[in-house]
């Protein structure tokens, strides 16, 4: 059906580079990195030891979520942990257009995401911009929250954007996914799912990430 990228913001960080391994081992496309700053939201994740932690024990992509104000100020740092796709948020870029593209000089995918609240009408320009776009389908924050249904609709607004632009952004989405969910999300035009409590709660986590695929 389509990519998994792995949140590790649900992992066993005492057992990480089994963690790793797993993921290295799985169908899933690559890891998923929820960078939280605890002011952008209300949470705070990891910083750049568990970064470059995973970094060193990863063989897929990296996929950096930033949910983090002023983001601009560690593009270097990520590129040079290795990081291949960085996502920054719609609402803490003022100059957006500006960030994905230092992202991109940098040598890295650029990716935006925008907040359940904030419609996709305000990509209308950055999407030319942009190697992702990134639908929350929970409010960012914490993992293990319950689906927002109206994600369907934005996911299919921006389908139609990107069709009607001739663009070949990917479309992700973040936020309770799961076995039940997976197909409808491919269906409106989700090229990755990412997934973190649904794959870890799992008695078998690789089986897990297959089925949602």
């Amino acid at each position: 059906m389509g990519k998994v990228s792995v949140s590790m913001l649900s992992a066993d960080f005492g057992h990480l580079a089994q963690s790793c391994q797993m993921v290295n081992e799985s169908a899933a496309w690559g890891f998923h990195l929820d960078i939280m700053d605890g002011v952008f939201v209300p949470n705070i994740s990891y910083g750049f030891p568990i970064i470059e932690a995973i970094a060193l024990y990863a063989k897929k992509p990296l996929d950096a979520h930033l949910m983090t104000v002023e983001p601009w100020r560690y593009y270097e740092r990520y590129k040079k942990i290795g990081i291949d796709w960085l996502t920054v948020h719609y609402e803490a870029c003022p100059h957006l257009n500006r960030d994905l593209q230092e992202i991109r000089r940098l040598g890295m995918k650029a990716g935006v995401s925008i907040n359940p609240a904030t419609p996709v009408s305000v990509l209308e320009q950055a999407v030319y911009y942009a190697d992702l776009v990134l639908i929350m389908s929970v409010n960012p924050g914490f993992g293990g929250q319950a689906f927002i249904e109206s994600s369907y609709e934005k996911i299919e607004q921006l389908c139609r954007m990107r069709e009607e632009k001739n663009l070949r952004f990917l479309i992700q989405v973040d936020g309770g996914v799961n076995d039940s969910r997976a197909e409808i999300l491919y269906e409106k035009g989700a090229d990755i799912l990412v997934a973190g409590s649904y794959v870890f709660s799992a008695k078998d986590p690789a089986a897990a990430i297959l089925t949602i695929s």
